[in-house]
C-alpha cells in the first residue's frame, strides 16, 4: 500500500488472535440482499446481529494477516494501524453512532458524515521565564476561550451536504489540540521521552482537558447540550469512566455541549509557520536551510540560537535538546500513550525508527502501542521507500525477489542497427514546428513542448515545471536535454524508433507520489513526459501499468540529513519549492525548507 496515507482498522478480536497464534476467518456480508447498499455500513457485528448472512471465504492464521500489515508498514510507513474496536469502546458517541473511519492523519475517528473543526494552542508561548514554569492561568484561560470559539465555528460553517449538517449539529464534535510541546519542555529543561516528561505531560494535558470539559458544561448550561446527549449513556463511555469524578458529576448535573473536545493533529504547516515543534512531535532537526528570494541561507530552530546566545563559549547542547531520531522508538510511544490518556478523539503521531529496524521490531512496537492503550499510530522507518521489497529477513522469497529485481534492473540493450546512430549531432534547423501540452504531475502541471522538423521527424523536447531556478526545473531541463540529444544524434528516419525506446524507459517510472487514477494515473515527471510523447507522436493514449519493475531501481537507505544546498538525504522533492526536503512526520509529508504540508 503506497501513496494513500490510510490506516487499517484492527479489532480487539484480531489482536487477541495474534497473541494466541489463532486462526482468523476471512468473511464478508452477503451482497445479494436487495438493501445491501443501504444497510451495510462496515459494522460486521451489527450486520450479523440483524440475522443477515455472512459469507466465509477462507481461514488464515491471524499472525499471517498481521504480518502482511506490518511488512507494508515496515517498507513504506503505510498503512498505519487504527484500533477501531478500542476507539469505539472509549468513544463518547458509542451509544448512538459508530466511528467507521479516520481522517488521513488519524487524529479524527469519525462516524458516517462526521465533521470536526480543529484548532491548536501553541504551548511554547506559555513558558513562564521568571519562575521557570508554565503560565498555568494563561493556558487555562486560552483553552476555555478556544473551546467557545470552536463551538461557535460549528454554527458558522457552511455545510455543503445536508447529512454533514445533520450529523455535526446533532453532536457538535470539536477538537482542540496543541503544538509546541517539545519546545516547551526544552525551555523547562525536561528531556522529551523521559519519565519526567511523562509525568509533566500528564499534569499538562489533564489541566487542558479539565478546562475544555468544564467550558463545554458551561456552554450546555447557557445554550443546551448536544441533541444526542444522554447523561447515563454518555458517562458509560470508556473515556468518561477515566475522567475525574468531579467532571463526571458536572456532566451528569448540567449536561455537555460537545460530544468530543480534544484531539491531537499534526499541525505540520502551522507549527512550521510559527517556528515551533509540530503536534506532539519532537523537533526533527536543529539546523536546516531555507530558500528565499535572497537565496539559500542556514537557519537554526530559534530556541537553539537563543540557548547559544545566552551561553557564550558553549559548543554542545544540553541532553534535554533532543530530536526525533535521537529518541528510542519506545520513548516516542510512551509520550503518545501519556497524552492519549486525556484525548477523547485520537492522536496523529509518528514513531521514527532507524533504518535497520526489522519487521519483527516494527511488529513489537505496534503491539506496544496496543498494550499502552493507544488508539492507533504510524511507525516510520528512516529511509524507507515505496519500492522496497516487502520481505522478512532470511525468507526464501527474498532471495528469489532480489534475483528477479537484479535481472529486471538491467538496462535494456539497444542495438546500433536499431537506431542507426551516426557519430555526430544534427544541427538545429532555423525553423521548427511544434506543440505544447499540459500534463498533470505529482509536482503540479508540466508544460511539454515537442518540436518536429519540416519532414515530420521528432527533433527536440522542452519541459517547464516548477519555478525557474528550482531543483525541480533543473531536473526537468536535464531530462528534456537528454531526450533532445537522443533524437538529434539519431538519423531522421530512425528518430521515431529512438523515441519509442525513450518512452519505454520513462513510462511508469514511479516515485513516492502520484496523481490521477486508473489509466490516467501519472506516477512521476518522466511518466508524464512519456505519456505526452506517446500521445503526440503515436496517437496512442498512455496507459499506466501498475507494479512494474523500474529500470535502475535501487534502495535508498541513507538517513535524512541536511545538505548545504537545502536538500536532505533520503527526502523527496517538495512540489512547492522544488528542494529535496519533503519528509514524512506526524502521518503527513512536510517540507523542511518552505513548510509545505500535504495535510
Amino acid at each position: 500500500i503506497t501513496n494513500a496515507n490510510i490506516s487499517v482498522g484492527v479489532s480487539d478480536r484480531l489482536m487477541d488472535a495474534v497473541k494466541a497464534d489463532g486462526d482468523w476467518d476471512l468473511v464478508f456480508p452477503d451482497t445479494s440482499y436487495p438493501d445491501y447498499d443501504e444497510v451495510w455500513d462496515g459494522n460486521l457485528e451489527k450486520w450479523e446481529a440483524s440475522g443477515r448472512r455472512v459469507l466465509h471465504y477462507r481461514t488464515v492464521k491471524a499472525r499471517d494477516l498481521w504480518n502482511a500489515i506490518i511488512e507494508s508498514a515496515w517498507a513504506s510507513a503505510e498503512p498505519g494501524v487504527w484500533f477501531r474496536e478500542r476507539t469505539n469502546k472509549m468513544s463518547n458517541s458509542w451509544y448512538y453512532s459508530d466511528l467507521v473511519s479516520t481522517n488521513p492523519c488519524g487524529e479524527q475517528p469519525l462516524p458516517a458524515w462526521g465533521v470536526c473543526n480543529l484548532g491548536a494552542i501553541n504551548l511554547a508561548q506559555f513558558y513562564d521565564a521568571d519562575n521557570h514554569d508554565v503560565l498555568w492561568d494563561d493556558l487555562d484561560r486560552t483553552a476555555r476561550i478556544s473551546t467557545r470559539f470552536l463551538d461557535n465555528v460549528i454554527d458558522s460553517t457552511p455545510y455543503f451536504f445536508e447529512p454533514n449538517a445533520t450529523q455535526q449539529l446533532g453532536e457538535r464534535r470539536v477538537g482542540l489540540n496543541t503544538m509546541g510541546i517539545a519546545e516547551l519542555m526544552v525551555k523547562l529543561g525536561i528531556r522529551y521521552g523521559s519519565d519526567e516528561s511523562v509525568e509533566f505531560i500528564d499534569r499538562l494535558y489533564s489541566s487542558l482537558v479539565r478546562a475544555v470539559y468544564e467550558t463545554s458544561v458551561e456552554l450546555a448550561q447557557e445554550k443546551g447540550p448536544f441533541s444526542h446527549f444522554d447523561a447515563e449513556k454518555f458517562l458509560q463511555s470508556g473515556f468518561m469512566q477515566s475522567m475525574p469524578e468531579d467532571i463526571q458529576d458536572k456532566v451528569r448535573q448540567h449536561g455537555i455541549r460537545n460530544v468530543t473536545l480534544f484531539t491531537q493533529a499534526p499541525t505540520g504547516t502551522t507549527g512550521t509557520m510559527v517556528n515551533t515543534s509540530t503536534g506532539i512531535e519532537p523537533f526533527f532537526s536543529w539546523v536546516y536551510y531555507r530558500k528565499s528570494r535572497l537565496g539559500l541561507h542556514e537557519e537554526q530552530v530559534p530556541i537553539v540560537k537563543e540557548w547559544f546566545d545566552s551561553h557564550p563559549g558553549e559548543t554542545e547542547l544540553p541532553d534535554y535538546f533532543i530530536t526525533a531520531m535521537d529518541l528510542s522508538p519506545d520513548e516516542h510511544i510512551k509520550v503518545q500513550a501519556a497524552i492519549q490518556r486525556w484525548v477523547d478523539s485520537s492522536i496523529s503521531k509518528t514513531a521514527n525508527v532507524p533504518n535497520d529496524y526489522t519487521v519483527e521490531q516494527v511488529s513489537d512496537l505496534y503491539l506496544y502501542m496496543y498494550e499502552l492503550g493507544c488508539k492507533g499510530g504510524t511507525i516510520y522507518r528512516d529511509g524507507s521507500r515505496d519500492e522496497q521489497v516487502l520481505m522478512l529477513k532470511g525468507d526464501e522469497r527474498a532471495e528469489k525477489e532480489m534475483a528477479k529485481k537484479s535481472e529486471n534492473g538491467k538496462p535494456a540493450e539497444v542495438k546500433v542497427e536499431q537506431v542507426s546512430t551516426p557519430h555526430h549531432i544534427y544541427p538545429r534547423p532555423a525553423k521548427l514546428s511544434g506543440v505544447t501540452v499540459r500534463r498533470k504531475t505529482p509536482f503540479g502541471n508540466a508544460f511539454i513542448t515537442m518540436n518536429t522538423d519540416d519532414q515530420g521527424h521528432p527533433f527536440e523536447v522542452f519541459i517547464t515545471v516548477g519555478k525557474a531556478g528550482s531543483d525541480l526545473q533543473a531536473d526537468a531541463d536535464g531530462l528534456a536535454r537528454m531526450i533532445s540529444l537522443a533524437l538529434r544524434s539519431t538519423a531522421p528516419q530512425n528518430r521515431r524508433r529512438m523515441l519509442e525506446l525513450v518512452i519505454d524507459q520513462l513510462q511508469n517510472l514511479g516515485g513516492a507520489r502520484a496523481v490521477g487514477l486508473g489509466p490516467h494515473r501519472v506516477s512521476s515527471l518522466p511518466d508524464a513526459v512519456a505519456g505526452a510523447l506517446l500521445e503526440h507522436y503515436f496517437q496512442r493514449e498512455a496507459v499506466t501499468q501498475l507494479n512494474l519493475p523500474m529500470n535502475g531501481d535501487t534502495d535508498h537507505d541513507e538517513p535524512i540529513m541536511a545538505e548545504p544546498d537545502g536538500s536532505y538525504k533520503g527526502a523527496d522533492m517538495c512540489p512547492e519549492c522544488g528542494t529535496y526536503s519533503l519528509i514524512r512526520a506526524e502521518g503527513c509529508r512536510k517540507c523542511l525548507t518552505c513548510g509545505y504540508s500535504e495535510c
